[in-house]
This record gives structure tokens, C-alpha cells and sequence, in this order.
């Protein structure tokens, strides 16, 4: 994360601020009255760079189908656009004024860096937030930024602890535990009994969050603008993840590839537990533990000692280009991505979860597995809305691995990881308690 931008972004925002603020927002365009007024009459063409799995393209083409049909005097283009490329690319094509599409998938956690940059149109008002009370607090979150609407959520996830009923059932145990507390229990007992190992933590920073979540604790406090990482509180939900492991309830952490070691293990049955997603689900169910998929069982993340469980939300929004000269076609197609039935539609498609509560019909939650990560999400939390939160998480990977494998203590390792992120990230935040 850098504290400023260049002056050629500088000079780049100015002139996309011009551009949105003026009486037309974007020419040829339209300012947004359109879509809300009189959306029959709106043409145009929009761009849509479509970050997800091209697997998942034919999907978003029949949406794209749908569309055109409601509204034949707008052309869509859907481009897809690497995920891994995407975040850069957008930057690079919004600086320069050329290139940047009209609407993109954004990953939440790149929303606040684009918004700061000016890049991002303001949707408060618009026809794109229809029903705007229908969205989940969570997903809508993370749509925000200093007290604008940015985004529309299109898809979202968060993390639950996910187990095997077989041997839970072998270990005479009837219920998921509902504290972390209850979990090391839990996992003594299948050790002793089945001789399988409880868990296997992910060395990830992202999947540390739970466990400083639930003593109260967080990454940042934003609006104080003090780094928080290393808080009492945090320690302590540290400590609890590293007690996993030197006690033996998780099997040792790998150094590298932990994601994948952790997913390895439990599919193939050697845990009994893990903390994930909703996106591993389709791989579990490859694995010789779950060829029957009733034997996976999902819960919410357990609690910590404050008595509630938090998971980090993430997902993907729907963001407008500022410098559209598309804008009524853009809110249209957006409003359009985001209603009930199009969520409804690639949640029983792709599998995906859906942002609205109205998009959880009988049929989406006939799917075990979204009924229990919409479940999930009633406790879930946004992560810090700042420009770069992403980096923040390269540091984060790197000092949580070593707290797990026994090399800096949860104190040393937390407080190192705060300093880093002061001196080379966010430079212009305070060490909480300093």
C-alpha cells in the first residue's frame, strides 16, 4: 500500500471527477436519471470485464442473453479478464483514461484502493442499489467506502468449520463445538478414541482472523487509524490457534502450500475438522472421505472467550468505471446482475452464494451447503476498508506461519508483523498502545 499516488494519478482523478461531476456524467451516457426513469429508452454499449472462472462463462453469457432481451437497445460485452491480472490491469486503464471497462467484478478487497484512487462511481440513489435494504450487512459492507456506496455485492463467502460426520460419529460425539474451547475438547476426544487427528489449521493470515475475532479483536482500527494486529486481544486469539498445535489437537503446519495440505488432509479423512469455505466444498466431495456428501457437516465458526464467532466476508461487487460514458446502461446492467432471481440463478448454477435474502429461496437452500454458510454469514465481518488491504495479508502469511511453527511467540510475531506493516504499508497509521 503506498500513502499517496502519483501525480500523474493525481491528474488522472481530477479529470475522472470532472468527468463523472459534470451535468452529463459521461456525454453520450447519460447522468443516471434514465435508468431509474424511464430505463426503456436507455442505449448504449457496456463493457463488463468478468473476473470469474471462465468455467463458470457460459452461466453469465445466458445472464448476458437475459439482459439484452429486457433491454434490446443495450449491448453488452463480456470480457474476460484474469483474476490474478485484473486488479493491476483496471489501475493501469483508469490512470490513463483508455481502456478501463464500464462495469467490473472487483474482488472486495480491492473496492476501497479503486475508490480512493476516484476510479469508482458513486451508486447511492442510483437504479443499481434497487432494494438496496434486501442486500446482507455484511456482503453490502463491504460496498462502502467513507460513506459512499461504491459497489454492488454480486457474490460472497465467509469461512465455517466444516467436519466429518463419520468420525464424529465414531468418537460419539453428537454436535459440531460451538467455542474454540469446545473444538480442543472435541478434537482430544477423536484423537483418543479414533485415533485421527482433529485439525489441521491453515498458516494463512486470513484464517487467523477467526480466532482473533472471537476475543474481540481485529486487524486495524480504521477510523482511529491504529494498527490493532498486535492487540491483547488478538495475542489471545493467537494463542488459542498455536495451543492447537503444540498440544497436538492440529497436525503441524506445513511451511509452504498450507492451504492445499490442510484441504489434502481432510478429504482424504485424516482430520476431523477444518475451517474453510464454501468453495472447498466441491473439492471435499472428490475425496474418499465424502464420496457420500451427507457424511460433511457445516457449522459456524465457534466462539472465542467473548461468547460470539466472527469469520471475514469475502466475495466479489459490481463496480461502475466513474469515467463511463455508458452510465445509465452500466446501472441497468448492474441492477440487473445483482436482483434476486440472477443471484438465485448462478447459486443454483454455479454454486455461488447469493447477496440478497430474498435470493435464498427454497430452492438455493435446499443445497446443504448454502444453508449453512448463509447460516455462517449472520455472524460474519467485513474486513478493513482501506486501499491495499490485500497487501497487508503477504506480511500477515509470512508472520502467522512462524507463530504456528513454534519460531516467534504470538506476542513477538504479532508485534513484528505490526511494525512492518507501519513502516513499509501504512505508514500514516499508529501502533495501538504506543
Amino acid at each position: 500500500m503506498r500513502r499517496g499516488i502519483s501525480v500523474a494519478a493525481v491528474a488522472g482523478v481530477l479529470a475522472l471527477a470532472a468527468t463523472a461531476c459534470g451535468g452529463d456524467s459521461g456525454g453520450s451516457g447519460g447522468d443516471g436519471s434514465k435508468a431509474a426513469k424511464d430505463p426503456g429508452s436507455v442505449s448504449g454499449t457496456v463493457t463488463w470485464w468478468d473476473t470469474s472462472n471462465e468455467a463458470e462463462g457460459p452461466a453469465y453469457d445466458k445472464l448476458v442473453k437475459d439482459f439484452s432481451a429486457k433491454y434490446p437497445k443495450i449491448k453488452v460485452k463480456r470480457v474476460p479478464v484474469s483474476f490474478d491480472a485484473a486488479e493491476q490491469k483496471f489501475k493501469t486503464a483508469a490512470q490513463s483514461g483508455k481502456g478501463a471497462p464500464d462495469v467490473m467484478r472487483t474482488d472486495v478487497g480491492w473496492t476501497a484502493g479503486f475508490a480512493n484512487l476516484g476510479y469508482l462511481q458513486p451508486l447511492d440513489g442510483t437504479a443499481a442499489l434497487e432494494g438496496a435494504d434486501d442486500f446482507l450487512p455484511g456482503p453490502m459492507s463491504t460496498a462502502k467506502y467513507k460513506g459512499q456506496t461504491v459497489g454492488v455485492p454480486q457474490v460472497t463467502d465467509t469461512l465455517g468449520l466444516l467436519y466429518n460426520k463419520e468420525i464424529f460419529k465414531k468418537a460419539g460425539i453428537e454436535k459440531p463445538p460451538a467455542t474454540w474451547d469446545e473444538f480442543i475438547e472435541t478434537a482430544k476426544t477423536i484423537k483418543k478414541k479414533t485415533g485421527i487427528a482433529g485439525t489441521q489449521l491453515n498458516p494463512e493470515g486470513y484464517f487467523s482472523l477467526p480466532f482473533i475475532y472471537g476475543e474481540g479483536g481485529d486487524m486495524l482500527d480504521v477510523k482511529g487509524k491504529k494498527i490493532t494486529v498486535n492487540s491483547p486481544e488478538a495475542v489471545k486469539g493467537v494463542k488459542t490457534a498455536l495451543e492447537m498445535v503444540k498440544s497436538g489437537v492440529s497436525l503441524k503446519p506445513a511451511t509452504t502450500d498450507g492451504y492445499v495440505n490442510m484441504q489434502t488432509a481432510f478429504k482424504d479423512g485424516k482430520v476431523a475438522m477444518v475451517v474453510n469455505g464454501p468453495w472447498s466444498t466441491a473439492e471435499d466431495y472428490t475425496g474418499k472421505a465424502f464420496k457420500d456428501k451427507d457424511n460433511l457437516g457445516i457449522a459456524p465458526i465457534p466462539a472465542g472467550s467473548t461468547g460470539k464467532g466472527a469469520a471475514p466476508i469475502g466475495g466479489h461487487n459490481y463496480t461502475v468505471y466513474r469515467g463511463t460514458k455508458n452510465l445509465d446502461a452500466a446501472l441497468l446492467f448492474v441492477k440487473f446482475m445483482t436482483s434476486a432471481k440472477s443471484q438465485e440463478y448462478t447459486a443454483t448454477e454455479l454454486g455461488t452464494l447469493p447477496t440478497r435474502t430474498s435470493a435464498y429461496t427454497q430452492e438455493v437452500t435446499a443445497d446443504p451447503v448454502k444453508k449453512a454458510f448463509q447460516d455462517a454469514l449472520a455472524t460474519s465481518k467485513a474486513r478493513p476498508a482501506i486501499p491495499g488491504v490485500g497487501d497487508l495479508f503477504v506480511a500477515f502469511d509470512q508472520h502467522y506461519v512462524k507463530i504456528l511453527r513454534g519460531q516467534a511467540t504470538p506476542k513477538a510475531g504479532l508485534d513484528a508483523l505490526a511494525e512492518e506493516w507501519k513502516s513499509k504499508l501504512i505508514k500514516d497509521y499508529e501502533i495501538a498502545g504506543r
